[in-house]
């Protein structure tokens, strides 16, 4: 894509043209393009093509067709991915009691986890067993 008087570029190609050309102005000797300017010329490149775009911003094309390939290329994953989800921490209730049927058995009870109704039918029980 020539640029003559009568030629206008695309917007958004002049634009990352501007970028690109203050960057090369600005950048000090051996300094490589930032990370955030290779992701415009690889947008460019999918947009306008990568001749055109390397060309106009004054990228190697193999580099920027290596780049603009390895975009196209979706990310393998790594493998299964696995999250260890720890069990809820629970309070267990904890209870003693002391039970006496009144001939003169009692019982001491620790119960650690327990249910109502367990209670109660302990409770029911002991208090049957003359």
């Amino acid at each position: 894509m020539g640029t003559s008087k009568h030629e206008q570029l695309p917007p958004d190609l002049a634009r990352g043209r501007s970028r690109f050309q203050s960057w090369w102005v600005t950048r000090k000797a051996g300094g490589r393009i930032p990370p955030a300017l290779w992701e415009l010329a690889v947008r460019l490149a999918k947009s306008h093509g990568v001749s055109c775009t390397a060309t106009l911003l004054g990228l190697d094309y193999y580099g920027l067709r290596r780049r603009a390939k390895a975009a196209d290329t979706p990310a393998q994953p790594s493998g299964p991915a696995f999250v260890e989800l720890a069990p809820p921490v629970m309070v267990a209730k904890q209870c003693r009691f002391e039970l006496d049927n009144g001939s003169g058995a009692t019982i001491r009870v620790q119960l650690v986890g327990y249910d109502a109704a367990d209670i109660e039918a302990l409770a029911r029980g002991f208090g049957n067993a003359r």
